[in-house]
């Protein structure tokens, strides 16, 4: 729900106002296209992951992600994104993408620090993958992203679950504790979906209890897409990604941001709070066939709390 002066809906003028960044928005809001450019083409022949946000059929939103070869993703022409993959049977968006579904995703490249969203409508392609019509394409900046160089691993099974409840365990607290990476799905007007990218020093992340998550916002591109959805629909989804064994937590549940000083004081480089409200966790084991190098940290990461 935009108007032919912003790209922006209300909920997304009303976090920019908040933040005191109209003026800048509207400087990034030029970059957002509906068509996939060349050189964005380009750059999803070469990538390894996609991460992709929806609802699933009970309105609760999901992260999860994709993964192949180079060339599962391509741009088939400058409105569509065709994925050579879908999620397996145990993953929450399984039921869903099986038919026409709103999603976000980020195509990303750890090893360059590069990414790129797409959100726009997906159906099956009737050959065990997705296509995608792009309704919103955006290049974002490298910051916060650790640099990490896929690897395959041959030896891994199908994706499944080992784990699903409706609060994390003490060793899925401790996952999140530790994590440097994860991304977000949150919904919009009409259903729209977009899905986020948040990074950090391990710890940025905090399981404050067994059903609440909390994160900082730190200074990004004033666009404030996913606030901008939490300031008209609290659903969210987050994906935390085991770089190292190929593993995945995803956890769904309502959000809220907390802008007052307040609540970031003591908490370096943090603008704003997030705290997430647990509804639903699900831990896939082999979610994908890759591991990551060991990261190295982004420089535009602010120190942690102690």
């Amino acid at each position: 729900m935009t108007t032919v002066d912003t790209p922006y809906h209300p909920g997304e003028r009303a976090a920019q106002s908040l933040a005191g960044r109209q003026d800048r928005a509207d400087h990034a809001g030029r970059s957002i296209r509906d068509t996939i450019p060349p050189v964005a083409a380009r750059f999803l022949t070469e990538r390894r992951m996609l991460v992709l946000g929806a609802a699933a059929p009970d309105g609760r939103i999901w992260a999860t992600q994709l993964a192949g070869a180079p060339g599962f993703l391509q741009a088939a022409d400058e409105r569509t994104m065709a994925v050579a993959a879908h999620p397996a049977e145990d993953d929450p968006l399984a039921t869903a993408l099986a038919g026409p579904a709103q999603v976000g995703t980020i195509a990303l490249d750890p090893a360059g620090r590069r990414r790129m969203r797409l959100n726009g409508r997906s159906v099956p392609d009737g050959r065990g993958g997705l296509v995608i019509t792009a309704e919103q394409v955006v290049s974002n900046c490298p910051k916060y992203i650790q640099r990490r160089t896929p690897l395959d691993r041959p030896d891994a099974g199908a994706p499944r679950a080992v784990a699903a409840g409706r609060t994390l365990s003490t060793a899925q607290r401790l996952t999140a504790a530790t994590a440097d990476t994860f991304f977000i799905a949150t919904v919009g007007p009409d259903g729209r979906v977009d899905a986020s990218h948040r990074g950090g020093f391990p710890g940025f992340l905090r399981a404050t209890a067994p059903d609440r998550l909390s994160w900082p916002e730190y200074p990004g591109n004033s666009m404030f897409m996913t606030l901008g959805n939490l300031e008209l629909d609290p659903r969210a989804g987050l994906l935390l990604p085991d770089w190292e064994t190929g593993n995945a937590l995803l956890v769904t549940g309502e959000a809220r941001t907390d802008w007052s000083a307040e609540a970031r004081a003591g908490v370096p480089g943090a603008e704003r709070m997030v705290e997430l409200t647990v509804t639903g966790v699900v831990e896939l084991a082999d979610a994908t066939p890759l591991t990551w190098t060991e990261p190295e940290y982004s420089p535009a990461n602010p120190p942690t709390a102690p």
